[in-house]
């Protein structure tokens, strides 16, 4: 029945809302850019009116995090964007996974044995051994970890990736978009702001975010102190970006504020309606969820209001 629905949306061009359990499905028709025919898709995006629903690593609710077929439902449902994470194989390669080791999303420690399998100490063909989709429920068999070009030729045919920087450098990825031709055609985001710091001095056409709350070189906050605040605006925008990707604890005054100084403010990861519609309250600008369908229906449902 699940697929079935997906295969029929499928054909559709509107965003979508799909809802799972009884609950009804939405359709929602708000203008879109095309990624296939803007060479600045990124900032048609972030420029959007209404607000954006990111998928978190694909949609990890139906299938395996930060596969291929996640990305793929991903865009099926509708998301703006779609989240994936990259790290740096021991060769030089870059691979999508959140996590810094693949105990938990492959069957390495069943294959290798061991626990605590960085994917620093792997090669990118050591990694391509590993499934990572028979663990999912129901299993998704002969998946495997993408690279980043390989997870962007498929969330780039039709929708925009948010990439997450865990390890590697500025260079290296940019070197991958441009080669792709994929300069601000994405967003990048890290926690690591120095990063992004050297991002935007090498493509400062890129757009760009800092995910929060972390730590700065001069700056290791209070828990008080990591609520969303003109200071960390402030700091963002230094370092060039035009999104602060945040964790629940925003205020309505921050988000006011960053729309003052031209930031956007995206929050991460929301997966329940009531805490969506809070922040939609508070005029947050994009919501990064696990469940793209959900939100989607969040949404609508606002509408009737």
């Amino acid at each position: 029945m699940k697929s079935q629905t997906l295969a029929s949306l499928s054909n559709l061009s509107c965003r979508h809302a799909l809802a799972w359990g009884g609950v009804i499905t939405g359709v929602l028709c708000w203008s879109m850019p095309n990624p296939a025919l803007s060479a600045s898709v990124a900032e048609d995006l972030i420029a959007q009116t209404r607000p954006l629903v990111i998928g978190h690593r694909g949609f990890p609710q139906f299938a395996p995090e930060n596969t291929l077929p996640s990305f793929h439902l991903a865009k099926i449902a509708g998301a703006d964007l779609i989240e994936l994470d990259y790290h740096v194989t021991r060769d030089g390669a870059m691979i999508v996974c959140h996590d810094g080791t693949v105990d938990r999303t492959t069957d390495a420690t069943k294959r290798w044995g061991g626990s605590n399998l960085r994917i620093a100490d792997k090669t990118l063909a050591e990694l391509r051994e590993l499934d990572a989709g028979s663990w999912f429920h129901p299993p998704y068999p002969n998946t495997h970890l993408p690279t980043l070009e390989e997870a962007l030729e498929e969330i780039q045919n039709g929708n925009v990736t948010l990439i997450e920087r865990k390890a590697g450098s500025a260079a290296q990825c940019l070197e991958l978009l441009r080669k792709k031709k994929l300069i601000n055609a994405v967003v990048i985001q890290s926690f690591d702001w120095d990063y992004i710091a050297d991002c935007h001095r090498l493509a400062p056409e890129q757009v760009l975010g800092v995910l929060g709350p972390t730590r700065l070189k001069d700056w290791n906050p209070t828990e008080e102190e990591k609520v969303l605040s003109p200071r960390w605006l402030d700091e963002a925008k230094k370092r060039g970006a035009l999104l602060a990707v945040w964790n629940q604890n925003v205020t309505r005054t921050a988000v006011a504020y960053a729309h003052q100084i031209g930031l956007k403010v995206w929050v991460y990861t929301i997966n329940d309606s009531a805490t969506a519609d809070k922040l939609l309250d508070m005029g947050v600008d994009g919501i990064i969820t696990n469940n793209t369908s959900l939100i989607w229906r969040t949404m609508a449902l606002r509408t009737r209001r």
